[in-house]
């Protein structure tokens, strides 16, 4: 199986480092890119587009974040979405436990799953061999 690519948004910089660790671990992904917010991801697809580079495969998206959240995110995807040369597989990772978020993710087709923090290497082994 071919090694993805993965995107990890998420603001919690202790997390970012432990779930870095357990990608690398996992040995599925051929690429990680970290972001603090959904406006640095949003820019950084953009820049992918313009410059014609390689999209992720598979984007980890937390909830709560600041200047733009996993919804706000979600919202300009939207937008986007038809300028993507491949389909991305979009999961929530979140350490919410409200109902309403996880209801909220199935009103999204993008939104391939809902998992809650901390995930395992057996979660990003079930999201790499997602197809």
């Amino acid at each position: 199986m071919r090694k993805k690519v993965i995107w990890v948004v998420d603001d919690d910089a202790i997390y970012q480092i432990i779930v870095n660790k357990i990608i690398l671990r996992s040995e599925m992904f051929s690429t990680i890119f970290s972001f603090k917010n959904g406006k640095d991801a949003i820019d950084a697809l953009r820049n992918t587009i313009e410059n014609t580079g390689e999209f992720p495969d598979i984007i980890l998206l937390d909830i709560n974040m600041p200047i733009m959240d996993g919804w706000e995110f979600m919202e300009e995807m939207e937008l986007i979405k038809s300028q993507l040369n491949k389909k991305i597989n979009i999961y929530i990772v979140s350490s919410s436990i409200a109902i309403e978020d996880k209801n909220k993710t199935k009103t999204y087709p993008d939104i391939l799953g809902y998992l809650s923090k901390p995930i395992t290497t057996d979660d990003l082994i079930l999201v790499a061999t997602n197809n």
